[in-house]
């Protein structure tokens, strides 16, 4: 997870994003190539060349395109609802919608917890 600002722009997190992901990644093959699923804010050379450059398969859709090809396409398979989901899951936690901490390192604490949370509640563990 990469913390900055509300007011500083997704291009600019783009990078630090890309090399913080924690978990080993197979290496992509022209078979079995990796995505990386990105709205309209991301729409820059600059992040398809990062995305190039992490060897990600870049797809990168305007608001509402994604639904108008579900519409037309038989077969469609959307890729953003994951992100939306996600997005959605976290904000129920108030904490983090609304930011209290001032220290970084203890928001960045609670958005972890949040995803073990997250991570254990979809396990069904809980009954």
């Amino acid at each position: 997870m990469v913390i900055a600002g509300a007011n500083r722009h997704d291009l600019k997190l783009a990078r630090s994003t890309l090399a913080a992901i924690g978990v080993p990644r197979p290496v992509p093959t022209p078979e079995q190539p990796q995505g990386l699923c990105l709205d309209k804010g991301y729409d820059y050379d600059e992040v398809r060349d990062l995305a190039k450059a992490f060897q990600f398969t870049a797809h990168i859709r305007a608001r509402g395109e994604e639904a108008e090809a579900i519409k037309k396409e038989a077969g469609f398979k959307a890729r953003r609802w994951v992100v939306e989901r996600t997005h959605s899951w976290l904000n129920r936690f108030r904490r983090i919608l609304i930011r209290w901490e001032k220290r970084t390192d203890t928001y960045l604490a609670m958005l972890h917890l949040a995803c073990g949370i997250i991570t254990w509640r979809a396990t069904g563990l809980l009954g």
